[in-house]
């Protein structure tokens, strides 16, 4: 999590430098996104053994789950 921190960080000072040199702001604000895309990657990889395997159903769940319950109530 550190990495995010320090990957954000980076992003933050090139907002920063950004807002006060409006001449090289574009290349500045184009750097911050690539931090912030190295931060999420960093992000991503650090949550990924904690979610292997899981998976989401989709709400409300498939038709033969709606099916089997109505039969049962019925």
């Amino acid at each position: 999590m550190d990495t995010v921190c320090r990957l954000r960080a980076m992003a933050s000072l090139c907002r920063q430098t950004a807002a006060r040199n409006p001449d090289r702001s574009w290349k500045l604000l184009a750097e911050a996104e690539y931090w912030e895309h190295l931060a999420n990657g960093a992000l991503r990889d650090h949550f990924k053994p904690c979610t292997s395997g899981f998976s989401l159903r989709a709400i409300g769940g498939d038709a033969s789950t709606t099916q089997s319950a109505h039969g049962m109530a019925a």
